[in-house]
């Protein structure tokens, strides 16, 4: 007769892998889906390389502004990686099957570089009001210390964020026959729904890491440009206020590339239920994949200092 121990280990089950559908009745054309697929992470990884090699090599780039946007570049190309090889292998070479530990590893990282964007979109913000607001002082309140503070703090707080997440799938009974993944990568919402057990805490923690990460993030970064908009109206030259205003447009833009999807995204996940799954799918892909390849292009575009600096690092590569 089984011991009760022995019976607890038994009833306990963790899928050796999963196996991800990729995009939902589209595997027939999975070679032709990889072509923009491919073009946008070559184009991502580029872009966000240029701006971190053309920040690196010209000193008149060694400011506050820049030194942000050499974090959000960085940021993109980690979430390039994060999601590239899982969507290539399944594009590609219809490999779909990941790991249990290897896809709580990726959702680790995607969800953290996630985290990280959002707050270096707040940091920017702050950049932003305090160039306008107090530009006498711009330069002694965003140091070089400040700004490596502000840049740990960002990353010691997408990771404590995070980091139980895993921990919080592992200790779940999943069912052996569900371990299908509806993407090409390990969404948290998509694999605690494989679980046959009570998954409330997660929900509920994944909740509270939303709310207090990008939730905070975005009213924040309205609080910001509220304050920047009742300052600039204080100018007294209407060119003045166009001028402030323009150096914003950058930003504002690459907020809306970020949070439009990702609000989005939370609303079909706990309101569209209903929706098939490869608009949840497409959602997924725009979320992750647009924001690291327009970023770059909004920034070398309402940028003349990074347009002309990336050309540089072009020419000196013989690329042009």
């Amino acid at each position: 007769m089984l011991s009760s121990q022995s019976y607890v280990n038994i009833s306990f089950f963790q899928p050796p892998a999963f196996l991800m559908i990729g995009i939902p009745g589209l595997e027939t054309v999975y070679g032709w889906i990889s072509i923009p697929f491919s073009s946008m992470y070559t184009v991502a990884l580029t872009g966000n390389c240029l701006i971190l090699l053309a920040v690196r090599r010209t000193s008149s780039l060694h400011q506050p502004m820049y030194y942000f946007l050499s974090m959000l570049a960085l940021c993109d190309v980690g979430l390039t990686f994060s999601t590239l090889p899982t969507t290539l292998a399944v594009l590609w070479f219809d490999h779909r099957l990941i790991g249990f530990n290897a896809c709580l590893v990726q959702m680790f990282f995607l969800h953290s570089f996630s985290v990280v964007e959002s707050s270096v979109l707040l940091a920017m913000s702050f950049d932003r009001f305090v160039a306008i607001s107090n530009p006498l002082r711009y330069a002694t309140i965003l140091t070089n210390n400040v700004i490596i503070v502000i840049g740990m703090a960002i990353v010691a707080r997408a990771t404590l964020s995070l980091f139980p997440v895993p921990f919080l799938l592992k200790r779940l009974n999943f069912c052996p026959g569900k371990v299908l993944l509806s993407h090409s990568f390990c969404f948290h919402a998509d694999v605690m729904r494989q679980a046959c057990a009570d998954i409330t805490v997660n929900i509920l923690y994944g909740l509270y890491v939303v709310l207090s990460t990008g939730g905070i993030d975005s009213l924040l970064i309205i609080l910001s440009y509220s304050l920047i908009l009742h300052t600039v109206m204080g100018l007294a030259s209407p060119r003045e206020r166009i001028r402030a205003l323009n150096t914003c447009v950058s930003h504002i833009l690459a907020v809306f590339v970020f949070f439009i999807p990702v609000i989005t995204m939370s609303m079909i996940h706990r309101f569209g239920k209903h929706l098939p799954s490869i608009v949840h799918a497409l959602v997924a892909y725009v979320y992750l994949v647009v924001p690291p390849v327009l970023n770059p292009i909004i920034y070398s575009v309402k940028s003349k200092p990074i347009r002309e600096a990336m050309l540089r690092v072009l020419r000196e590569k013989g690329w042009s």
